[in-house]
């Protein structure tokens, strides 16, 4: 029976895992996801991103706290669980002499009301490699062939596990437009990803993971909001920082100067922006190397790398979630 639609499909408390020795690799975190909705999990090696996956997926056991997947306990409660879920690992394993097609006859045959295998192929693009080994396809069709078998039961729950690893562009693109059709059809996911253009395209949340703890959490847009945008240029012969208004008048936040080549950090990018062009026009300056970017993903999640410390003014969710 599905859940309501309003409800939480995984609920995450305070969850910890413990491996021998007594390494604490996940210490304590919090979340939850919604049915119908995207979250990824973000973090740099070690993080704890797969030890919280194994731990959903009920793989294992938590050290402590308490993990619920469609209600249930998923370690204890596995039989009422894993027909109702698809798990993409990051490699199948799976025997390189099987066809495509055979490859996904055997997989059905260990799942639950599986869809007919032709159905998954077509979705993922390997419709005109149903008949190629294994072994002879590419690491991207590998990947493909990995998400098709995830499909076979028409889980409500979708594990991915860096879903496009190995796929050129098109390939990313295509897999993109799947999920967000999985995700239309009312089917949650969860994903793991090392490409954070993906998961700042794809994701409804997101949870940054710094050494077993959510550093950060929200939507891509809350999670950006405290990191400044940036603006940089290089001046030609005869001028240097100096020469540019004030640097407060402009909205600038910080700021780096290499020669004459200039690096302006801002919360008002527009405001900022329109003053550097505007004194560059009347002055008669060519601003050359031009670029200007809004505040991205990628920079909150490398500040979080190197200093463990989320954006100042960081997601509505980070104080709930450092403390746990």
């Amino acid at each position: 029976m599905h859940t309501d639609e309003h409800e939480n499909v995984i609920e995450v408390t305070d969850l910890r895992r413990v491996y021998g020795g007594g390494f604490e690799a996940v210490r304590g975190i919090t979340f939850s996801v919604a049915r119908g909705e995207i979250f990824a999990l973000l973090g740099t090696n070690g993080a704890g991103k797969t030890s919280t996956v194994e731990l959903l997926e009920g793989l294992a056991a938590p050290a402590g706290g308490r993990v619920r997947v469609l209600g249930h306990d998923p370690h204890r409660e596995r039989a009422a669980v894993r027909p109702r879920t698809g798990v993409m690992l990051q490699e199948g394993g799976f025997p390189a002499e099987l066809t495509v097609a055979e490859t996904a006859r055997l997989w059905a045959g260990c799942t639950s009301r599986a869809r007919p295998e032709a159905e998954v192929l077509e979705l993922v693009g390997l419709t005109g490699r149903a008949g190629v080994r294994v072994k002879q396809l590419s690491g991207g069709e590998r990947r493909r062939l990995d998400l098709a078998l995830a499909l076979l039961g028409d889980p409500e729950v979708l594990f991915l596990d860096e879903p496009t690893t190995g796929l050129d562009v098109e390939g990313r693109r295509d897999t993109w437009e799947l999920v967000r059709a999985l995700r239309a059809a009312g089917t949650t996911v969860l994903l793991t990803t090392h490409y954070l253009e993906e998961a700042e395209d794809l994701a409804d949340r997101l949870a940054i993971l710094h050494e077993g703890r959510i550093a950060v959490s929200g939507t891509p847009a809350e999670v950006t909001a405290g990191r400044p945008s940036r603006m940089s240029f290089e001046l030609p012969d005869g001028y240097f920082l100096g020469d540019l208004p004030p640097l407060a008048d402009l909205g600038v936040c910080g700021h780096e100067s290499d020669g004459r080549v200039v690096r302006l950090r801002t919360r008002e990018l527009q405001r900022t922006a329109t003053a550097v062009l505007t004194w560059a026009e009347r002055t008669g300056v060519e601003l050359r190397g031009l670029d200007v970017r809004s505040a991205s993903l990628e920079e909150a999640f490398l500040g979080i790398a190197r200093t463990g410390v989320p954006p100042l003014e960081g997601s509505r969710e980070r104080g709930k979630e450092v403390a746990a």
